[in-house]
């Protein structure tokens, strides 16, 4: 494989978003007396950000806008208005403090020392400079797709990346946990990495767990990745 770079998808990949912002809501609803089903509110959060930025075109919001709107309205629609603004500040800015997994800071670093290392994400730029100051974790370049204006899945912001660090796509391997940015990926000309995060969405389990075949690797954790690329 011709590989030269690594672009990892960063917001279920890379972090814990549902223990991080699950904790959130539960720690909120602590404060108000509230009692509420926090981990399938937490996941209905996430579907709907996603399904507010994947695809977008040129938008006037980013996904930090997005994570703030769609707060709003699963707590209108889980009868939760006893939080107040400070508490639903407090869970959306926890998307800018979330931890990442375990075994993934240090297979990086193992990484960055035979390739180059990309965040290339949905998320904001601000977001994942803090996650990663947090986190200890060292890119050789953040590409958000809120810098490209095009966000994943669509074509364009694939291309934009390859483009961006100057390599042919087939040079490029996607790093991910979801199908459905690989797969993007994989029509584009990557390669592609399938990262097995089981409990990325808690107990329920990730929406599409069965990697598709066609990816050229799937691994169950970091440093087995590190190891197959021989870092």
């Amino acid at each position: 494989m011709d590989i030269k770079a690594l672009t990892f998808d960063t917001g279920g990949t890379i972090l814990d978003w549902h223990a991080g912002i699950g904790g959130a809501f539960a720690a909120a609803g602590a404060r108000r007396g509230l009692s509420a089903d926090w981990p399938a509110i937490t996941n209905e959060y996430r579907r709907r950000s996603l399904k507010g930025i994947v695809g977008q075109v040129d938008p006037d919001f980013n996904f930090d806008d997005v994570h703030r709107t769609m707060l709003d309205s699963v707590i209108a629609d889980f009868r939760l208005e006893a939080l107040t603004a400070g508490d639903r500040d407090a869970i959306w800015r926890t998307w800018h403090d979330l931890e990442a997994w375990p075994d993934f800071p240090a297979a990086l670093a193992r990484l960055r020392r035979r390739y180059v290392v990309a965040s290339f994400t949905l998320l904001t730029t601000s977001l994942v400079i803090d996650v990663s100051k947090k986190n200890s974790i060292d890119w050789d370049a953040i590409i958000s797709c809120e810098m490209i204006g095009t966000y994943k899945t669509r074509p364009e912001a694939y291309q934009t990346a390859a483009k961006w660090l100057q390599l042919e796509p087939a040079q490029i391997l996607m790093v991910a946990c979801h199908n459905f940015d690989l797969n993007a990926a994989l029509a584009c000309g990557y390669k592609t990495a399938f990262v097995r995060r089981p409990t990325e969405w808690g107990g329920e389990g990730p929406p599409d767990p069965v990697p598709n075949p066609a990816h050229t690797l799937v691994v169950d954790t970091f440093p087995e990745l590190a190891e197959r690329l021989g870092a």
